[in-house]
């Protein structure tokens, strides 16, 4: 993946003060690391006359495929169907224009130290970019670049050389060329229409991006004439986000006009009152009601099994009433998190006391596990695979058999009401499975059975008439009988 940018100059104005704008010195070929490979900045040419500078990237095809699992939320958007041969590494899209912005972040902000005059300043500038994905054609490619006071210079690219009856495919090579703009401006224009003109994102559009994009477009994108169409596709088409943020920029638009603030423009709506307040999001509704459960059932030693990064274990360390909690995971990486989040470093020793990590499978029965009053498997199982949840069901209910069990997973009929959820999709790529709540409710009533427990089911969140909850939570109890017996069975052999 391959851009370059030129500019020429005079002795006077030395074109290698392209080098202090873009904070790289032309004399050195340097690295940096991201998070899908590693991006090169190098100088072909520095001289006054003449200074190019080049943005290669290199694209880790696994760490792309790795992370983002090619399905679902976030995931590479060739990778599905070809998770290993694809064009992320060679033709430019959201991962070029990530690199762009953490490479030449000061530049794109217009902030140069060394040279505080430079910024502002105009060049004559000359922006290669040899494969581009043009969803829409070189006609868009146009319509994106010649309202912003570029010269426009598109070439389809064949589908095949040998074959010209195929016709051209989706990818054309760009040159721009301007005398109007500044470095900033310029780069702005590239980090937000490269992931646009390819209409696709390597990583998951959450509501920040909203904020991203009018950074990026301050200056141009309220006016721009195909503004519909560039918010859409940034956003991936995201409805929801689309809508605010052309209600931002028609409120910058109209500012603009009157020569005002934002602020006094956009004040048709008071401010939020302390009684209109924002939506609790479901993480946070889910482990609210994973503690109230336990305190209904009097536990005092808690198992968090499946812990991850330690939100439900923070969550239990602010009630005093919780003496003794253990996090679990398979995932050494994640307890490492977990750590850094409670400060485990740091804790006083009494708090430390209270609190214990350790890494473990829930396929294989553990006797640490045992002897505990409640055990939570908050969105656990629908990570496993269908034929391993008999080795966790027996490793928890049958060998750890704490009195509580609480589960949480998630309600796919609710699925239907997320609006960012493409149909047929689970929520997060990692999922196995999503049951329905007939489905789970089948699972847990068989498991309890087994095991010697009762079950009760307990919606998470808005429950609708017609999909139920986003989260459907299970409490098993031991029965009386079974705690009575064990009950005995420790007087005799204390």
């Amino acid at each position: 993946m391959f851009l370059t940018i030129t500019t020429t100059g005079t002795p006077e104005r030395p074109a290698s003060d392209l080098g202090f704008l873009l904070h790289k010195h032309p004399e050195k070929a340097q690295m940096f690391s991201t998070s899908y490979g590693t991006a090169h900045v190098l100088y072909p040419q520095a001289d006054a006359e003449r200074c190019t500078a080049a943005l290669l990237l290199e694209v880790d095809a696994v760490a792309l495929v790795r992370r983002g699992k090619g399905k679902g939320r976030g995931g590479a958007p060739d990778a599905a169907l070809a998770q290993y041969v694809n064009d992320r590494p060679y033709a430019a899209s959201s991962l070029l224009a990530v690199a762009l912005s953490a490479v030449f972040s000061s530049a794109m902000r217009g902030v140069c130290k060394a040279r505080p005059e430079l910024p502002d300043r105009p060049l004559p500038l000359r922006i290669e970019v040899p494969a581009l994905p043009a969803r829409g054609g070189p006609a868009l490619v146009r319509r994106l670049f010649e309202p912003l006071g570029w010269a426009v210079t598109v070439e389809p690219v064949p589908l095949d050389l040998q074959f010209p009856e195929w016709g051209d495919s989706r990818y054309v090579g760009l040159v721009l060329e301007s005398q109007a703009l500044t470095l900033a401006e310029a780069l702005r224009h590239l980090y937000v229409l490269l992931p646009v003109l390819d209409d696709a994102k390597h990583y998951w559009v959450s509501p920040d991006e909203v904020d991203k994009l009018l950074r990026a477009g301050e200056g141009w994108l309220p006016g721009h004439p195909e503004q519909k169409v560039i918010t859409s596709r940034y956003l991936s088409r995201r409805w929801s986000l689309t809508r605010e943020a052309m209600e931002r920029l028609e409120l910058v638009r109209l500012a603009e006009a009157d020569d005002s603030e934002v602020e006094d423009i956009d004040n048709a709506v008071e401010a939020e009152t302390e009684d209109e307040k924002k939506p609790t999001p479901l993480a946070v509704q889910r482990r609210d009601a994973i503690l109230a459960a336990l305190k209904a059932s009097g536990a005092g030693r808690v198992l968090d099994l499946g812990c991850g990064q330690g939100q439900l274990v923070q969550a239990l360390l602010k009630d005093p009433a919780f003496t003794e909690i253990v996090g679990v995971d398979v995932s050494m990486r994640a307890l490492t998190i977990a750590g850094r989040r409670l400060k485990l470093d740091r804790m006083g020793e009494r708090q430390a006391s209270r609190v214990k990590l350790f890494q473990g499978s829930l396929a294989y029965t553990d006797n640490r596990l045992k002897g505990y009053d409640a055990a939570v498997l908050s969105e656990v199982i629908e990570h496993l695979d269908l034929p391993r949840l008999p080795a966790l069901e027996y490793a928890v209910f049958g060998s750890a058999r704490p009195r509580t069990v609480l589960v949480t997973t998630p309600n796919v009929e609710y699925n239907v009401r997320w609006e960012s959820l493409p149909a047929g999709h689970v929520r997060h790529g990692d999922h196995r499975f999503e049951w329905t709540r007939e489905e789970f409710r089948t699972w847990a009533r068989a498991v309890a059975e087994r095991h010697g427990y009762g079950v009760e089911f307990v919606p998470v969140g808005p429950d609708d008439p017609e999909v139920g909850p986003p989260t459907q939570m299970a409490v098993f109890e031991m029965s009386t009988a079974v705690t009575n017996g064990n009950d005995e069975k420790e007087a005799k052999a204390a």
